[in-house]
């Protein structure tokens, strides 16, 4: 059976240390996203305190690798290196970055090409670390890249690894393209009506998990990835029933 983990997205009003305690209560593999208090630069010592297997989510409030402003586009790409650092040091096997979003139109051909850069930079990267950098479809804003499964070839070829969002495909009415386009190395579970981005539990939407885990290797890695914590129990007994 497919062990599934848990990110810690729907605990990030609490101190990482509290998160890790009453999720690893839960299962033995973690996704942290490292912003706000569950900051990896500023807490990746809490790691070393608890038994757990780990895949890092890279910042998503400030960083964007799809910056037209070159200086600020290399300061995100930083970002992504120093926690590839991080990440080797707590174990962790992941490292998901967002392809990073475009406020606007005008500038969106100017994005797609700084996103090119910064998977070329990201592709070199990846040759000199442990960790797998992989990159995360997005949902269905305008502004964000990688909305469909155009950039999969891009990826394969940079050697970079590809994160299902389960959630966002649906949304985006291309989940069965994904599964049959893509060979992810992690995914994101999460459930939704095909109208909203809920974070919502697995098995209360309207996404056929049953297909997914049937599409993907068994050695692809998997995490629950709501918004409430009450979401988390109910979401793992219902993907480890399908």
């Amino acid at each position: 059976m497919r062990a599934i983990g848990v990110s810690t997205y729907c605990m990030m009003h609490r101190p990482l240390g509290d998160a890790l305690e009453t999720l690893s209560q839960e299962t033995g593999l973690i996704e942290i996203l490292s912003d706000s208090l569950h900051s990896l630069f500023l807490y990746a010592e809490v790691c070393a305190s608890f038994d757990l297997r780990y895949t890092v989510h890279a910042p998503t409030t400030d960083l964007n690798i799809a910056l037209e402003h070159e200086r600020m586009r290399r300061a995100s790409i930083q970002v992504v290196e120093d926690l590839v650092g991080v990440c080797d040091r707590i174990g962790a096997s992941v490292l998901v970055v967002h392809p990073g979003v475009c406020m606007d139109p005008h500038l969106m051909t100017a994005s797609e090409r700084a996103l090119r850069r910064s998977l070329d930079d990201l592709s070199r990267l990846q040759e000199a670390c442990a960790v797998t950098i992989a990159i995360e479809n997005m949902g269905s804003w305008p502004c964000c890249h990688f909305r469909d499964t155009s950039l999969l070839p891009v990826l394969d070829d940079l050697g970079l690894g590809f994160v299902l969002d389960i959630g966002h495909a649906h949304l985006n009415g291309n989940l069965e393209a994904f599964l049959r386009a893509g060979s992810p190395v992690h995914l994101h579970l999460h459930d939704n009506g095909g109208a909203l981005d809920e974070h919502a539990a697995c098995g209360t939407g309207t996404i056929d998990f049953s297909a997914v885990l049937d599409s993907v290797s068994p050695r692809t890695t998997a995490v629950i990835e709501v918004q409430d914590l009450g979401a988390v129990r109910p979401s793992l007994a219902y993907m480890n029933g399908v």
